[in-house]
């Protein structure tokens, strides 16, 4: 991964030399830095660079870093956040996926120390062999600025992943914010809310304009804190049984609950109506009506059933 002086990934060496570092407090700013290394947004990695300086701060505020702790940030872009969270953290390990930014990167986080940067794929990592990067750090939080179309397979690569963090605090598009937050009952409730719930306590942390980027995306974005449960705050037998019974509950979302589980879950009604009466949960009701609480429920209901699939 290289060392710890300035930017360092094999590829970003000699950072230190005669380079004064930038502090992009201003829009124009960041627009002379990107036009002198000749930088071009891609629209297809979804590229749009936070200049709100309130808002950075709040970002930074919300990860609770004390001056041990280490951050793993995704997508740096052009560091305007990382140069804050280095004044804050021991150290920053940065995966940025557009290797065209290196010089930018270069410029901006020239003197400063603590910032590693390495460009690859954060889906594609080994995140296990990155976090040996913070093996002298009391904890680590994740800051991310997340290109909208991979929100959910990010999230769900850092929370399978096992690796630990106190805290992660995402930049995520207001309506994948809402159905992180959203209790049971609504129409943004669903199977990503039930899967990220089990894992993590989530909260929305600020609302952030589109002018608060450049250039401006289409959505409104919102900011969202996600702190892991040392344990799920339910139990169940089996976290496949679970998460299968939330898949088919919500995959036909007009249909009742024995109709989406016996479709979804490959069974016979009586089966699935077994189930469901075990676990004391009314057929007629629909997915987005369960807790997390019934669903774990009906899942450790539902395992005796397996045998009935065939």
């Amino acid at each position: 991964m290289g060392g710890t002086d300035g930017v360092t990934d094999g590829v970003m060496d000699g950072v230190m030399d005669g380079v004064m570092g930038v502090d992009l407090q201003q829009p124009r700013q960041l627009q002379q830095v990107l036009h002198r290394h000749d930088f071009h947004f891609k629209k297809k990695l979804g590229q749009n660079f936070l200049i709100n300086s309130g808002v950075l701060d709040a970002i930074v505020a919300a990860a609770g870093l004390i001056a041990t702790d280490g951050v793993f940030e995704i997508g740096p872009g052009a560091g305007t956040v990382t140069r804050r969270l280095a004044q804050r953290a021991k150290k920053v390990l940065a995966v940025e996926k557009d290797g065209s930014l290196q010089p930018v990167l270069q410029e901006v986080l020239a003197g400063v120390s603590n910032v590693q940067v390495h460009f690859g794929d954060v889906l594609e990592e080994d995140l296990a062999g990155m976090w040996r990067t913070f093996s002298d750090c009391t904890g680590v939080a994740i800051v991310a600025n997340l290109p909208y179309y991979v929100t959910t397979p990010i999230l769900f690569h850092l929370l399978d992943s096992g690796v630990p963090f106190h805290t992660a605090v995402v930049m995520v598009q207001k309506e994948v914010a809402d159905r992180l937050t959203a209790p049971p009952g609504g129409k943004e409730y669903g199977a990503l809310t039930v899967a990220v719930q089990y894992r993590a306590r989530v909260e929305k942390v600020l609302q952030v304009s589109r002018g608060s980027f450049t250039p401006a995306p289409n959505v409104e974005s919102t900011v969202v804190r996600l702190r892991p449960y040392p344990t799920p705050p339910v139990s169940v037998k089996d976290e496949q049984v679970l998460f299968a019974v939330v898949r088919a509950a919500f995959a036909t979302r007009r249909k009742t609950l024995l109709n989406s589980l016996a479709v979804g879950m490959g069974v016979k009604k009586e089966d699935a109506a077994k189930a469901l009466a075990t676990a004391c949960i009314q057929s007629q009701r629909r997915g987005e009506t369960l807790s997390l609480e019934e669903f774990a429920v009906l899942a450790n209901a539902w395992e005796p059933q397996r045998a009935t699939r065939d």
